[in-house]
């Protein structure tokens, strides 16, 4: 267990009179004169010292009781970056649940996919976050009941279960407590929505009647605003994401990254577009309830809970680094929404072009992935789950002998269940197991660590791109010593390698036009 920032006092206390947005998600203000709780940049006046209390989630400060702040609205703030940068049960459990699985499956199925009892993980939770594994998903289920409340026209009674409430009453409950509204009262408070930004429903027969409404909405479309920790640099995230996408799988179009979703309930379709101080999210989604999962995949997508001052500081007391940092600081690592996926990418992108590995994947997506409707542009499938690649003929496959050797074993072991690859994986077991595989060397193991598991020390030092920069900029130029002159970068080592791949022109690290 881990103490968090929520624990010193005295740091807490400065942040909150200085209304620093960076500390908004690390803790939690509570104010005993008045039962609310706030984000540390409340721009509301900050209460004396003696009157504030601090937690370490949303949850532990409803389940003390207190209410969450009309004002600065909590519960939207970015998620806390502990759980990115941590692989142990705690951080793995608070990804679990932020992708859902506690309302899919409950506390036990929890602690089956973490290997842990209900115990030790209850435990575990409640002292460092002050609340269980329930309590942070209903306190998770309130955020969608509210996004939906104040973003969509939808009747309540549906927005209850799609925000995952078994029951209307605990919906109403758990809304009025949070809030201090009725649901009812939470719409009429809601600011009015103008333009594109305007309520969606899911029913085709009530669209028509959704206020002001410029044109009919694709059924389950919701468009919301993904915050994030300032500064961000959009370049080489919507960049590689675009420079890599798989057609029919992903485009760039108008301005946003689209991407088809394989989500619990169905199909969804994101599209992401970056803003000065948001991304710009417009979900359709086949089945509501997939709407907190399709958020927490969108933003581990782009990196977006990371605490971008703490890294750019770390790295720029490397004097080599310092001038890239301060030239574009801010710069995300860009992630998936699907692990098992990306695994596949990286074994197609194997020693050939970003191009190649485009036609590669474009290939299988039209034989083998699952169609989509995209009334709004060019998607047509989902990415192929593992079970239908591991029932292709090898021989179909338009690659070297020993890398479709590769190929099937990976898609073999996902299928099986030999390799499980989540948000709760845990990176040195995953990686030991993937470098077991034939043909999987340190380049695909620790590519896959970065961008599939999340791991920020992900280091690449026999990448072609990351050797060409480290030659530009009189480093090492093998990989052993390479690596041990990145030891002052940890533990952002996979930052390190966005500022490196940044220093070239290729595609990867421009914002598409």
């Amino acid at each position: 267990m881990q103490n968090g920032m929520h624990t010193d006092r005295d740091r807490c206390v400065r942040a909150v009179r200085s209304k620093d947005a960076r500390f908004d998600g690390w803790f939690f203000t509570a104010v005993l004169t008045t039962g609310i709780y706030c984000r540390p940049s409340c721009p509301a006046v900050p209460p004396k010292p003696e009157n504030m209390v601090f937690h370490p989630s949303a949850a532990a400060c409803q389940q003390a009781g207190f209410r969450a702040c009309k004002r600065c609205r909590p519960d939207t703030s970015p998620g806390s970056p502990e759980w990115n940068h941590r692989a142990d049960l705690v951080a793995r459990a608070m990804r679990l649940i932020a992708d859902g699985l506690v309302d899919r499956a409950g506390v036990p199925g929890l602690a089956a996919r973490l290997g842990y009892s209900t115990r030790q993980i209850e435990r575990q939770l409640l002292a460092e976050l002050g609340a269980g594994p329930l309590a942070l998903a209903r306190a998770k289920r309130a955020q969608t009941a509210r996004l939906l409340i104040e973003t969509t026209a939808l009747p309540m009674a549906e927005i209850a279960f799609a925000a995952g409430f078994s029951s209307i009453r605990s919906f109403n409950d758990t809304v009025r407590e949070v809030f201090a509204l009725s649901p009812s009262e939470l719409r009429t408070r809601a600011p009015r929505p103008t333009g594109t930004d305007r309520p969606a429903t899911s029913d085709p027969r009530r669209r028509a009647a959704a206020p002001g409404s410029p044109r009919a909405a694709a059924p389950g479309t919701i468009s919301l605003r993904l915050p994030f920790r300032a500064p961000l640099n959009p370049d080489n995230l919507f960049g590689h994401l675009a420079a890599t996408a798989v057609p029919g799988v992903e485009e760039w179009r108008d301005g946003a990254y689209r991407r088809t979703l394989r989500l619990p309930h169905g199909p969804g379709i994101a599209a992401l577009t970056p803003r000065p101080d948001h991304v710009a999210c417009r979900l359709t989604l086949a089945d509501l309830r997939d709407l907190p999962v399709a958020i927490s995949r969108c933003r581990r997508l782009l990196d977006l809970d990371a605490d971008p001052v703490a890294i750019d500081d770390q790295l720029r007391t490397d004097p080599v680094l310092a001038p890239l940092v301060d030239k574009a600081p801010g710069r995300r690592v860009p992630r998936t929404v699907d692990e098992a996926e990306f695994a596949v990418r990286a074994v197609l992108g194997q020693q050939v072009s970003t191009a190649a590995a485009r036609t590669h994947a474009a290939r299988l997506v039209t034989a083998h992935g699952e169609p989509v409707d995209d009334p709004e542009g060019g998607l047509t499938h989902l990415f192929p789950a593992p079970e239908a690649l591991a029932a292709l003929d090898p021989e179909a496959l338009a690659m070297p002998r020993t890398r479709r050797t590769t190929f099937t074993t990976l898609v073999r072991e996902l299928a099986d269940g030999g390799i499980h690859l989540g948000v709760e994986s845990d990176w040195q077991e995953t990686r030991a197991r993937l470098l077991a595989l034939p043909g999987f060397g340190p380049w695909t193991v620790d590519v896959i660590a970065m961008r599939a598991l999340g791991d920020p020390d992900a280091f690449l030092p026999t990448d072609l791109g990351v050797r060409r920069a480290a030659a530009g900029l009189g480093l090492p130029a093998t990989p052993a010593a390479l690596t041990a002159r990145a030891a002052v970068w940890q533990p952002w080592r996979a930052y390190a390698v966005q500022y490196l791949w940044a220093t070239d022109s290729h595609p990867i690290n421009l914002l598409p036009a």
